[in-house]
């Protein structure tokens, strides 16, 4: 029987919500006991602007360098020209179902090489390397390497002929300088050299007053001239020895400690302004942090770290696999237990987050900010037809939500530059992109008129606009992205087509991201994802101008359009429908199953609402299977959460969990012995997707409830999480045993009704004012939009879709309140 005790505490100042204190993990480092041998092994440090991949060599210590904003090319959008008679055209053909012609025509309008007047989006590109030599320090003993994620810090320790040496590197959140500390336990042990080497053609490196510097210019891509200046010093601070330099290297000798501080800077300011000074950039990031003590700043660093990593933690136990090293840990995952491997993995998403994403900063893109390359596989860009969008699935669920900030921030760039696509392309109002952006936010086609013809972009990023104030309730920052929202509701409410029955408005042309229906042919109108989109934006859109009572006339136009959208449909095979016509074949193993954005991230599709559309989806999901890339087993991670079914959630973890291949080809996932996801090549999204998964495991807030334990797998019967949120400002935490509920805490930040759904077999008991839940909640931030009825094919033969016994309860909460509920 479960008891409850209902503690109500408030707190005076903001009547915000604070947590004293995150319950220890049992292992919070990636460890391993040899030097990292390529870039698949090098550890990630980044304060959202610097980054750097660290690779722990004893004989030669190797940083390769990022810096956010080293991108090819130069302002400028990509926006063909005279191409909206072709877009006629082309819906045109679609309407006669001469599908192969609008794809023949979308290929020509739009080639698969950029022409010579455009461009297809600039490539991110690395700085370059610094490297510390160590003469004789080839033979070595009692060698560690580690990343503690919980201080963001790498840290190296080696023996050589009875001498300790120790390396502590960081990217500084509270400087935004890279900072290197090299120790010897003999005084005057340090000796070594400080050098460089970028791989950009246009580039100098010298050294300048007992300082390494290294300046360049960024490539030049299609039409676009390389314009990103870049300079780099890095500056070596010794306590004993001494210092000299030659033409383009540092050298130190009889150094008792050397702490290196590495500055970047470039001249960007903004997509359309690149005017800024790096030189004096540089200069201020250093004269800060070089009037600091070194103890001063690691501890500032980390402070400001750990006020948003440890606002969670997960404890699901742990074993004697907790000891070995990281690389053993995953290539033994699949026959072991380890679920504390869960947990690291879990909170390294968030580490990862945290160190690429800061206020002010860019967004992650593809490989979040660590790139060795000039040319990175499809130009480490912003794709943004699924994998941008899941860098920021754990921003809110994971208690990130600052994390999310640049995300919101280039959605306003874009909602600027998109017009241009909107007008020229389409002949509508408001603002739209495709499914590619880069640092000059390109709203353009990219990759020609197969892959690029999506105009959804827009449809897409605006979710998580709106999911971040359901998680906040923050109006002013709904008022500041209000337009952004409003215009890309505007831009579908012109392009809307008829579809040939007459019966309902459909996107024309789009496709099903990548995929195909006939063979070479992707290009279509109404797919259920392009549906699912407006459907939501519309909703988002019509909410939101209620909330600000903006735009009462335009809300109920939008409102018409929206009951003008096709329902989803169940298809002959039982499937959920990946067209608007019955295509979908039961051997079609695509990465992509764009159709389920419904069912995750989007909350359309609902066991408890819905049971046959759930029952199709899976489906859907069963005949696709499971291995496939890295991204793809992450969102499916959290499509079996969704579908209540924690043992093959797990084992998509577990999938995803094994050794990437050394190839870094093909679509097998994986991960690399750094904890990276593999698309292969290594995508930044499967981590985030995996960590946004083992979240919506343990708590999902999106259809009316909170719902504790929906999807826990048998493997993790005991644990507990600390500081989930959940839409409406509620702060969870959740401890459990026997794979059953024990403790409950809920941390009201807004107030407002709390319902939570909860297994069957647990019993409350209390004196509190709990009441069964009737009705829709009448918590604003807990509306569901109802959808239309599906349609389903006579041939479909659904058997039934089971849910799990629950049941449901209300219970009144204050802003600054504590409630919670323990077992006896």
């Amino acid at each position: 029987m479960l008891k409850i005790i209902q503690h109500k505490i408030f707190l005076l100042a903001f009547g915000m919500v604070i947590s004293n204190s995150v319950h220890a993990q049992q292992n919070l480092k990636l460890t391993y006991s040899k030097p990292a041998e390529n870039w698949n092994e090098a550890l990630p440090i980044g304060n959202g602007r610097l980054g750097a991949m660290v690779f722990g060599g004893t004989s030669q210590e190797h940083l390769q360098l990022n810096e956010e904003t080293i991108w090819a090319g130069e302002p400028g959008n990509n926006v063909p020209k005279n191409t909206f008679d072709s877009i006629r055209k082309i819906r045109k053909l679609l309407n006669e179902s001469k599908f192969e012609d609008a794809q023949k025509l979308s290929n020509t309008t739009y080639p698969r090489t950029a022409p010579k007047d455009l461009n297809y989006g600039m490539p991110y590109q690395t700085m370059g390397d610094l490297f510390l030599d160590f003469k004789g320090h080839e033979n070595f003993k009692n060698y560690t390497r580690t990343l503690d994620i919980e201080k963001a810090l790498s840290t190296v320790s080696y023996e050589v002929n009875g001498v300790i040496f120790k390396r502590e590197i960081f990217s500084s959140l509270a400087d935004n300088v890279i900072i290197i500390k090299l120790s010897s336990s003999k005084k005057g042990g340090l000796n070594f050299s400080i050098n460089a080497s970028t791989p950009h053609l246009k580039k100098s490196i010298f050294t300048e007053k007992n300082q390494l510097v290294i300046t360049g210019t960024s490539g030049s891509v299609d039409n676009k001239t390389g314009k990103i200046n870049f300079k780099t010093v890095a500056v070596p601070v010794l306590k004993g020895g001494n210092l000299t330099s030659t033409q383009d290297q540092l050298n130190i000798s009889g150094a008792d400690e050397v702490v290196i501080y590495v500055s970047i800077a470039t001249n960007f300011k903004k997509y359309n302004d690149i005017s800024g000074n790096p030189d004096a950039r540089v200069s201020e990031y250093l004269q800060s942090a070089l009037n600091k003590k070194y103890e001063v700043e690691l501890k500032a660093h980390i402070q400001k770290y750990q006020q948003y990593f440890k606002r969670v933690s997960l404890d699901l136990g742990t074993t004697e696999q907790a000891k070995k090293t990281t690389d053993v840990r995953i290539k033994e995952f699949a026959t072991s237990k380890d679920p504390d491997l869960i947990a690291l993995y879990f909170q390294f998403g968030r580490y990862l987050l945290i160190s690429s994403s800061q206020q002010g900063t860019q967004p992650a893109n593809l490989q979040g900010i660590w790139n060795y390359q000039l040319n990175p596989a499809w130009d480490s860009k912003y794709t943004v037809n699924i994998n941008t969008e899941m860098n920021y699935w754990p921003a809110e669920n994971t208690n990130l939500s600052e994390m999310h900030e640049p995300l919101f921030d280039m959605i306003q760039d874009l909602s600027v530059t998109g017009q241009e696509s909107a007008k020229e392309m389409y002949h509508a109002r408001g603002w739209n992109m495709h499914h590619n952006t880069d640092l000059w936010r390109i709203t353009g086609i990219v990759d020609g008129g197969f892959y690029g013809m999506w105009p959804m972009g827009g449809a897409w990023l605006t979710q998580h606009l709106w999911n971040h104030y359901l998680y906040t309730g923050d109006k002013e920052f709904l008022k500041k992205y209000y337009p952004a929202l409003k215009g890309s509701a505007l831009f579908y409410l012109d392009v809307l087509q008829q579809d040939p029955s007459k019966k309902y408005l459909v996107v024309s042309p789009s496709m099903s991201p990548e995929n195909t229906y006939m063979k070479s042919v992707g290009i279509t109108a109404g797919t259920t994802m392009d549906n699912q989109l407006v459907f939501d934006l519309f909703n988002n859109f019509i909410n939101a101008s209620k909330v600000l009572n903006e735009d009462k006339n335009l809300s109920d136009e939008v409102k018409i359009a929206l009951n003008k959208l096709p329902p989803m449909q169940i298809g002959q095979h039982a499937q959920l429908q990946e067209w608007l016509n019955d295509m979908d074949r039961t051997d079609d193993k695509h990465r992509h199953i764009s159709h389920l954005y419904g069912l995750f991230p989007s909350g359309q599709i609902s066991p408890f609402r819905n049971t046959d559309l759930t029952e199709a989806a899976k489906n859907s999901m069963t005949y696709r299977g499971d291995k496939s890339t890295g991204w793809s087993m992450g969102w499916k991670v959290n499509w079996w959460a969704r579908l209540l079914d924690g043992n093959r959630a797990f084992k998509l973890i577990s999938d995803q969990l094994t050794p990437a291949p050394i190839d870094n080809k093909g679509e097998s996932g994986g991960t690399y012995p750094n904890l990276l996801d593999a698309h292969p090549p290594f995508q930044i999204d499967g981590n985030f997707g995996c960590t946004s998964g083992i979240a919506e495991m343990l708590l999902q807030s999106y259809d009316g409830y909170l719902y504790i334990l929906p999807a826990l797998p048998d493997v993790l019967p005991n644990g507990n999480i600390k500081g989930l949120k959940a839409r409406g400002g509620f702060e969870i935490d959740i401890e459990w045993k026997n794979s059953q509920l024990t403790k409950l805490t809920i941390k009201s930040t807004l107030g407002g009704n709390c319902r939570i759904r909860i297994a069957k077999n647990i019993h409350l008991k209390s004196k509190t004012q709990l009441k069964n839940s009737t009705g829709e909640n009448p918590n604003e931030y807990y509306l569901v939009n109802a959808i239309k009825t599906p349609l389903v094919s006579e041939k479909a033969e659904l058997k039934g879709f089971t849910v799990p016994e629950t049941w449901m309860f209300d219970f009144d909460t204050e802003k600054g309140g504590i409630y919670s509920f323990e077992t006896k």
